[in-house]
């Protein structure tokens, strides 16, 4: 199976075009979080989703946290898919699931320890997919995504077995390390943002290194 490419922190149409003509199947749009790299406003979120020309997915990347405030937030910005960065109450997660049937729904789990995989049945029921990432919910400033560092893979690599619905990767992934990574773990996708950019900005170069050595995992 081909691994999906999901790149992230996307902040404008010319970093759009770009990941897309790397072979991205998917864009992440990050909304405001806590801390981390790549918010921008919801304006400029809404203006991208109706650039992004399918069958690319459109992630928004939100810290709201109930169902009411998430389905706002997807009215407000357009995407096809809603990442769910934080470890929401499972009734909001049951709630939002009701409220938007038609948009898919990806719930980030944060592998801080083996414990992660006690969430897995908690909101299977509810998403589409998983995305397994190595921030920290309940530190003093929350990180909920871009933070640099790989996480447990032999967590990861437990999840991806036993949970029924597919699952990124993230966390710390760069051209160098994402073909052990696929090769151990067997995520449906991998996503990253800090591990193809350069002061901030997309590197056409690290971008085209990971692409290559993601299709290159996949024996293609």
């Amino acid at each position: 199976m081909r691994t999906r490419i999901k790149i992230c922190c996307i902040a404008s149409k010319d970093e759009a075009d770009q990941a897309i003509a790397a072979g991205a199947d998917a864009l992440g749009l990050v909304a405001k979080m806590p801390s981390g790299p790549g918010p921008i406003s919801d304006a400029e979120i809404a203006a991208l989703t109706t650039q992004i020309p399918p069958p690319i997915a459109s992630f928004l990347l939100t810290a709201e946290r109930t169902a009411e405030a998430i389905a706002d937030h997807v009215a407000r910005t357009g995407p096809t898919v809603v990442q769910i960065v934080s470890h929401i109450d499972p009734r909001e997660s049951a709630a939002l699931a009701a409220r938007l049937p038609k948009v898919q729904r990806v719930q980030v789990i944060h592998v801080e320890s083996p414990e992660a995989l006690a969430l897995m049945p908690v909101y299977a029921p509810h998403i589409h997919a998983f995305l397994l990432d190595s921030g920290r919910p309940n530190a003093a400033i929350p990180e909920l995504g871009g933070t640099g560092r790989a996480h447990d893979w032999k967590v990861s690599t437990a999840f991806v077995k036993a949970s029924p619905k597919p699952v990124f990767l993230a966390g710390g992934l760069t051209a160098g390390n994402v073909g052990d990574a696929i090769r151990q773990i067997r995520p449906f996708g991998v996503d990253l943002c800090s591990g193809v950019r350069t002061a901030g900005r997309l590197d056409p170069a690290k971008l085209g290194a990971f692409v290559a050595a993601v299709r290159r995992a996949d024996g293609g």
